[in-house]
């Protein structure tokens, strides 16, 4: 969701007031709850013609579906549009069946990443692959930065050659963390791991984690640390993106974090940049890089990350396509 789709979010639940609020708040996920807590409590200068204006959309909004029919065909389609079969089905069996899944790991989307870590470091990396590929690949990147390299680095191949999970498995993780998923032979096998996740988690941890963990499964398969290489999209492969995804992209991007993430990098990318801002803001910019002296090493990281975070989302939204690092075509 944009930021601006987050504010009128906020405002619209502070206006339906404390007991509407905690109803919708029921049907969110525990990152879309953390953005619009966050997004509420900094609310400041909103007028009444914002206000206005936002339960005007509402209404709209509401009119526009009260003649929908069923709802799981409605988002079948909604989502099939959205992301493509392979994809919504994917994400429709998650939906679907999570309603009877609000413990085991729906709970551990709710814990903090240490404390998740924790929890499961000392089970086999097997299952440990498990539990991470049903999380999100930013929680996972961090739960995994809380093992020891040796650990992490196993870990990391077992998602890589990890196909898909049967249902046995899901009871056997049931057994571990406490009423995981439904242990049922309807689940289908669930389509999670694989090449690509393991590239997005190590997109999202970077510096010599990704550098350690791809020089041990190299040493494994090298075919296989190519493949997930050529799906990585690092800071570097903006030179990539199109005019018009630049600029969308830095529409997403506060300045003080566009300034830390561009120390260090290329100037060629640095000049990218540049093309695709306004002469003015083109030149604060170049202002504000020579003024800001030397930062370290882990903060430009840090906020590099941060932008692939909004790369990956922009991408998943269709606002922007992103070529990976070893692709010749176009992908989502």
């Amino acid at each position: 969701m944009s930021e601006m789709g987050l504010r009128k979010s906020a405002i619209l639940l502070l206006c339906l007031g404390e007991e509407a609020a905690v109803e919708v708040f029921k049907f969110l996920g525990p990152k879309e709850v953390q953005k619009l807590g966050a997004t509420m409590a900094a609310l400041e200068n909103v007028n009444r013609a914002e206000i206005e204006e936002v339960l005007a959309d509402f209404r709209t909004e509401v009119e526009n579906r009260a003649s929908l029919g069923a709802a799981d065909e409605y988002l079948r389609s909604v989502l099939t549009k959205a992301l493509g079969v392979d994809r919504a089905n994917n994400l429709l069996d998650r939906i679907l069946q999570g309603n009877e899944a609000n413990t085991g790991i729906e709970g551990l989307k709710w814990m903090d990443s240490a404390a998740v870590a924790e929890l499961i470091k000392n089970e086999h990396p097997q299952i440990i692959a498990t539990v991470l590929v049903h999380l999100e690949q930013d929680q996972a990147s961090e739960v995994l930065s809380y093992f020891v390299e040796r650990l992490r680095n196993d870990v990391l191949l077992r998602i890589a050659t990890l196909e898909g999970v049967q249902p046995q498995a899901l009871r056997e993780l049931n057994e571990v963390l406490t009423q995981l998923l439904s242990g049922t032979d309807k689940i289908k096998k669930s389509a999670m791991g694989g090449v690509q996740m393991t590239a997005e988690i190590l997109n999202l941890m970077g510096g010599q984690v990704e550098t350690s963990a791809l020089a041990s499964i190299r040493e494994y398969d090298p075919e296989l640390a190519q493949r997930i290489q050529d799906k990585m999209f690092v800071f570097d492969n903006l030179l990539a993106l199109d005019d018009r995804s630049i600029q969308v992209l830095l529409r997403e991007v506060q300045s003080e974090s566009l300034i830390i993430a561009l120390k260090g990098t290329s100037q060629e990318l640095k000049e990218k940049i540049f093309r695709n801002m306004s002469q003015r803001a083109a030149e604060m910019l170049r202002d504000d890089l020579e003024a800001k002296g030397p930062v370290k090493l882990s903060e430009v990281e840090a906020e590099q990350r941060e932008i692939l975070k909004i790369v990956r989302r922009l991408a998943d939204e269709g606002q922007i396509v992103i070529a990976s690092g070893g692709d010749e075509g176009l992908v989502e």
